[in-house]
């Protein structure tokens, strides 16, 4: 018996198929990389990823397109797809260009519901009002890069913004039906286990859908990079993150779906932890300890 809410299994229940998402760019930039908040992004910030991600070239449908064709070949059965906006800041710019962008993805009759990256300090009315024609037309996911609700760390991360503003955020999100997922960091310098439960605590009292759960990376090109040379901190050894993953899921409210319970940093890129670099190695560790450990999620949530 599967006894954490996770993603595959939620959304093959939703809607009856193995659903994919496609990595699509729509030409973004953020707030706190061009001078609007900072001009260096988030300390730890190398630019934008995705999972079966695919060219930037073409329409969006073009692009569309190629996932699908990427997928297919690796995949049997029938299939559903989510467009998946994650690079940067997916509210922030032109708004009649986004909006385009993304009704021209919503509207594609291969994709089920659409899924934006953003910042909660980027969601003013008029985008709001843009969120909601859209998820009259697809369901529409918007995930929101929290990272920790601690304030030392906060500041450290330069994430832009106070845990206020994000309250506010998730509120209009959900006055509009929108479904909210937050990103969390997992091993942050100067962060004790406490202070990533206190995290948790925190969240399990906004009205969220999902989380993402994603192991502290050093990458190369990274401000945070230099601290890690210049030996300021270390990160997580695998056990010592399994350990702290047990209790964040225990921790964790037993409504919210994971969608991911580590993530692995690009191997080019990757300067710490090397451990991480092997994905299916760590994705067979914790699903070991979880199910040795009979972890089972919220069962500690008070």
């Amino acid at each position: 018996m599967e006894q954490i809410r996770r993603l595959n299994a939620y959304l093959k229940e939703k809607y009856n198929k193995k659903i994919y998402k496609i990595a699509l760019n729509g030409s973004t930039t953020c707030p706190n990389r061009d001078g609007k908040i900072g001009a260096g992004g988030c300390i730890f910030c190398s630019g934008g990823s995705g999972e079966f991600s695919v060219s930037n070239e073409g329409t969006i449908d073009e692009q569309i397109e190629k996932g699908i064709k990427n997928i297919s070949s690796k995949i049997s059965g029938e299939a559903g797809y989510i467009a998946y906006f994650q690079a940067y800041t997916g509210t922030y710019g032109d708004l009649k260009e986004l909006e385009r962008i993304y009704t021209e993805a919503a509207k594609n009759p291969n994709i089920y519901a659409l899924s934006i990256g953003t910042r909660p300090d980027c969601l003013e009315d008029d985008v709001m009002d843009m969120l909601d024609r859209l998820n009259k037309i697809k369901p529409l996911i918007i995930e929101l890069g929290f990272q920790t609700s601690k304030k030392e760390s906060i500041e450290y991360i330069r994430r832009g913004y106070g845990n206020k503003i994000y309250e506010e955020a998730v509120k209009k999100l959900r006055n509009c039906g929108i479904e909210v997922v937050v990103h969390v960091i997992i091993g942050l310098p100067g962060e004790t286990k406490s202070d990533m439960l206190n995290t948790i605590k925190y969240l399990n009292k906004t009205d969220i859908q999902g989380i993402k759960l994603q192991l502290l990376h050093v990458l190369k090109g990274t401000d945070m990079a230099k601290d890690y040379t210049a030996g300021k901190f270390e990160t997580l050894s695998l056990e010592e993150y399994g350990e702290i993953l047990c209790e964040i899921l225990e921790n964790l409210r037993s409504d919210i779906v994971v969608h991911r319970i580590t993530g692995d940093g690009p191997k080019k890129l990757l300067i710490a932890p090397q451990w991480s670099g092997d994905k299916k190695k760590v994705l067979n560790y914790i699903n070991r300890l979880l199910s040795d450990r009979n972890v089972i999620q919220g069962r500690r949530c008070k």
